[in-house]
């Protein structure tokens, strides 16, 4: 019943008691807005201002400890107007403000405040003035630090700042174990360790500027100064790869990825000869990943087979001994793998790749001398296969007693069949056995693994441990076109037959999984579709990577350059320096890709899969053993005119250039090497 309305008086109630809820467990900080410099072990993060807070994440780090974590400017009592903060190369960051002071003329600022700011510990603070008088300017740097470990800083538990004492030209922290030291050049006029100040009185004269000089490193009370770490700046495993063509953003992306890969090299403890990748950061950049290690090297043996053969040889040094049923396996922790699967072990995916890694790389051109080591241990990871395949000839992932999933049998495949090649050419027992196990795991996975429904079938995401298939539709499917470099430029058979690869192909380039910015991992018809799920909407580089390489490999060529396309109109939004993973929204007019909160960046897989995803169009297929080469690039040329030059094929430089009617020609090779198309 409508009727009149009225006004009652509110009457305030005492507020009911708040009852405790649960504890919020710890998560990772927020990451997608920093800046971050990476040069391993050594980093700095901070927002785009350039202040280190001494909150979040800020500070100075090498070896997972936080050396410094706050490191204030002030001018005159002020902080300078952040103005511009950005990266000037993977280790390194320019920021620039503006101070008001006596000098000022009306509206515009007379002195600038810039910082260069290195990863590796050192930050150069310069002072310049336009005045047309002197400026007399105090100046105070504030310093702190808690000498946390990075991953208690991540999840927001730092303990509070340590006290400081006056040392030399700066200030020392102590914690049980570490000390930190700042210098400061010149010397400061001041140092207040109760504040953690120092202090400088400055005079700049009319155009003049003025330079303090920091430096961040750490100390082992009673011992000498470690050696320094590692750094990516020592010398990439490959040489002076370059991009170019019609579309400037391709090379741009390249030579972002390649500085990015450099920053995360990290040597081997027991052999600092070897180098493996980083998985990213912040998150992931100490202890070893296997996988993603393998992944990285894979996806860049157009830049040579050195970072593989390190990674190979640091892994092969993981590997389980026997006896025992996990004889062969290489060690890794269990990955979360969205809502509809338990978690699934890297380990495993490791164990599998280790044998594919090894044979394409040895087609790329690594020496005997350094294959013919790895092979005992290739071996071993085949054994392993064979003896934790069940039954049917599935593998379980985890293993034993999870579900069978697509992407594994599709690892295991390869393996089996790169495997074979590598025990025939080198005198190995076997191969044939292999063959023959792979032909029939393509026969039963054919039957087993394809649903049938109205669109045309989808591959099973898994078969249940009972045989009943889950079949939510996720890029895991793209793993399943990704077959490996085989004899002569050819690539192994696939699991699928052509009919169901051209089904698979239209699901991967229809609206579902493909986001307009790269592939989604489930798709958005899918339960539990979230477009912030690490496996369960976002959209990984990696995957999305493979996804451009097979569909161009097996000849879909408008799937392959939309997906492309879309991973390259994301990077120009995220400066070319693309993160793991970044929101699967649908992509509108006018829009960008939402960043993904927890996202490694630089992450190894994201930048190593944007040197696949485009060295994918210039269709280099090398046999180093049988002496060629096949150059067979996209005959559409999805990306235009590409001319790729310092890559490496037979461990010489390799150049190819691809016109825009998709015509591949050599412009640089190794002595020898037979070319063809």
């Amino acid at each position: 019943m409508q009727g009149t309305a009225t006004h009652t008086p509110s009457v305030p109630r005492p507020a009911a008691p708040q009852r405790p809820g649960p504890a919020r467990p710890p998560g990772p900080q927020p990451v997608h807005a920093a800046l971050i410099c990476v040069a391993l072990p050594a980093l700095a993060i901070s927002g785009e201002q350039g202040q280190l807070t001494g909150q979040g994440l800020d500070g100075f780090y090498r070896n997972g400890r936080r050396l410094l974590a706050r490191c204030l400017i002030r001018v005159d009592g002020v902080e300078p107007v952040p103005l511009q903060g950005r990266l000037t190369d993977a280790g390194r960051a320019r920021f620039v403000g503006a101070v008001r002071t006596a000098v000022d003329e009306g509206p515009d600022p007379a002195v600038t405040v810039e910082r260069l700011r290195d990863a590796e510990g050192v930050e150069r603070i310069t002072l310049r003035s336009a005045a047309g008088r002197e400026a007399r300017l105090g100046v105070e740097v504030s310093l702190g630090t808690d000498l946390a470990e990075l991953g208690a800083v991540a999840t927001g538990a730092a303990a509070p700042e340590l006290p400081a004492a006056v040392h030399a030209s700066g200030l020392r922290w102590s914690a049980p174990g570490l000390d930190a030291v700042v210098t400061a050049d010149p010397a400061p006029d001041d140092a207040l360790a109760s504040a953690g100040l120092l202090c400088w009185e400055i005079r700049l004269p009319p155009g003049g500027t003025r330079s303090i000089e920091l430096r961040v490193r750490p100390e082992t009370p009673g011992r000498p100064l470690p050696a320094p770490g590692p750094s990516a700046r020592g010398g990439a495993p490959w040489g002076d790869a370059q991009a170019e063509g019609d579309d400037a953003r391709a090379a741009a992306l390249f030579a972002t990825s390649l500085d990015d890969l450099r920053a995360l090299l990290v040597r081997d403890r027991q052999i600092p000869g070897d180098v493996h990748l980083a998985a990213g950061v912040p998150w992931r950049c100490g202890r070893l990943a296997p996988a993603e290690a393998l992944w990285a090297a894979r996806m860049t043996l157009p830049l040579g087979a050195r970072l593989a053969a390190g990674t190979l040889r640091t892994l092969a040094r993981t590997q389980l001994p026997g006896p025992g049923p996990d004889r062969g396996r290489i060690p890794g922790a269990l990955r979360h793998a969205g809502a509809h699967l338990p978690p699934g072990c890297t380990g495993v995916e490791a164990t599998l790749l280790f044998p594919a890694v090894l044979a394409e790389a040895w087609r790329w051109g690594l020496p005997g001398q350094e294959l013919e080591p790895l092979l005992p241990a290739a071996e071993r990871c085949l054994a392993w296969l064979r003896a934790a395949a069940d039954e049917g000839g599935y593998l379980a992932d985890p293993h034993p007693g999870g579900p069978y999933r697509c992407e594994v049998q599709a690892h295991a495949h390869r393996a089996a069949l790169l495997g074979a090649d590598l025990l025939e050419a080198h005198g190995r027992p076997g191969a044939q056995e292999w063959r023959d196990w792979a032909a029939d795991l393509r026969r039963r996975f054919r039957d087993d693994f394809w649903v049938e429904d109205r669109g045309g079938g989808r591959p099973a995401a898994a078969l249940a441990p009972d045989g009943r298939p889950v079949p939510h539709l996720g890029c895991a499917a793209a793993h399943l076109l990704d077959t490996g470099l085989s004899a002569a430029g050819a690539f192994a058979p696939g699991l699928l037959d052509r009919v169901r690869t051209e089904q698979l192909a239209r699901l991967l380039g229809g609206p579902p999984l493909d986001s307009g910015w790269g592939l989604r991992s489930l798709g958005t018809k899918e339960p539990g579709h979230n477009p912030f799920g690490h496996r369960g909407g976002a959209v990984r580089v990696h995957e999305t990577a493979v996804a451009v390489a097979g569909l161009a490999a097996a000849g879909f060529e408008r799937e392959a350059g939309a997906l492309a396309r879309g991973v390259l109109d994301a990077a120009e939004t995220f400066g070319h320096r693309l993160p793991e993973m970044y929101a699967g929204e649908q992509r509108t007019a006018g829009g960008a890709p939402l960043p993904h909160p927890a996202a490694c960046r630089p992450a190894a897989v994201a930048a190593a899969g944007a040197v696949q995803l485009l060295t994918a169009f210039a269709g280099v297929r090398p046999d180093v053993p049988a002496g060629g080469v096949t150059v067979r690039p996209p005959s559409s040329a999805p990306l235009g005119a590409l001319r790729f030059t310092g890559l490496s094929v037979a461990g010489r430089p390799f150049a190819v250039r691809v016109s825009r009617l998709g015509l591949g020609m050599v412009e640089e090779a190794a002595d020898g090497l037979q070319l063809g198309v």
